[in-house]
């Protein structure tokens, strides 16, 4: 009767992992937006934004990284159905990483479903309100809707976080700046 039951607990289903809590970054998102509001030129803004991507495409753990990873490069390959199904583990499992959001709304993007794509970017910015990437991508994809004023304030939004973001070309009016 001992071998039944213990054949029973072996063959139960290993218990789901769960994605422990996202590294709390933003004291260093806000240094780095400021910095790049006080940047001299774009190769310095370029510095800031590769640290940006690092800090937002560290996953919680090697689960969440390798889900991201898997999502980015299905994506890079033209696989947008592929990454955003891998993208949807990634959310399902981490649903407060910002980045699995933004990253699923991009393959949505590149795909053309901007619906599905909005809807990410707000979450990506409900967790990460300063998540410049995120921002831009939401004035990207407003356009793609044909919601056009809208847009043009999300994307000054994010202009003003990093006035050297290249997305700036398409603002309407263009921003006086110095720069």
């Amino acid at each position: 009767m001992r071998w039944m039951i213990a054949l029973c607990f072996s063959a139960a289903p290993a218990l789901a992992q769960v994605c422990p809590p996202v590294t709390d970054h933003s004291a260093r998102f806000d240094e780095i937006v400021t910095a790049l509001g006080e940047a001299r030129g774009e190769g310095d803004a370029r510095v800031l934004t590769q640290e940006l991507w690092s800090l937002w495409t560290d996953a919680p753990d090697a689960t969440a990284q390798a889900l991201l990873d898997e999502g980015m490069q299905r994506r890079s390959n033209y696989d947008f159905l592929g990454a955003r199904n891998v993208l949807t583990r990634l959310v399902e499992y981490c649903p407060d990483y910002a980045e699995g959001y933004n990253q699923r709304a991009f393959a949505s993007f590149l795909g053309q479903d901007y619906e599905s794509a909005l809807a990410d970017l707000d979450r990506a910015l409900e967790i990460t309100p300063n998540h410049i990437a995120a921002l831009s991508g939401k004035a990207l994809t407003l356009m793609g809707l044909g919601r056009n004023e809208e847009a043009q304030v999300t994307l000054r939004a994010a202009v003003e976080m990093n006035p050297w973001l290249q997305e700036r070309s398409l603002l309407q009016e263009p921003i006086e700046t110095d720069l």
